[in-house]
């Protein structure tokens, strides 16, 4: 159910649906639900926040000013390995930061999302 004022929905350009939606699934386990042609939809159950894809020749970036989402993972290594082998690069590896480490990665539509751990 939403709630007023919190944050609801997030939506990504992604020049390979197909490929982005393989690369979640595996690297997190997300499912996904399909608009037509041009546009997926994941659902809360599995990234804690509703979203989607729709196709476009874009990619949201932090070094361009976009907004980055940040996971959370209790074991870093493994969630970077998990990423690694879905098809993702590491774009920014393992650094600390104040409250813990994290790394940076660009899923196969050329997205960037971070992922952070206390330890």
């Amino acid at each position: 159910m939403p709630v007023h004022g919190q944050l609801d929905y997030a939506e990504y350009p992604a020049r390979d649906l197909d490929a982005t939606r393989r690369f979640f699934t595996d690297a997190f386990g997300w499912a996904f639900t399909d608009y037509g042609p041009d546009y997926i939809a994941f659902a809360r159950d599995g990234a804690g926040l509703d979203g989607g894809f729709y196709r476009a020749d874009l990619a949201a970036r932090a070094d361009r000013g976009s907004a980055l989402l940040v996971f959370y993972s209790a074991r870093l290594e493994d969630t970077q390995a998990k990423v690694e082998a879905a098809g993702g690069t590491v774009v920014k590896p393992v650094f600390d930061f104040p409250g813990g480490r994290r790394f940076h990665f660009t899923e196969p539509s050329g997205n960037e999302f971070a992922v952070w751990s206390e330890a």
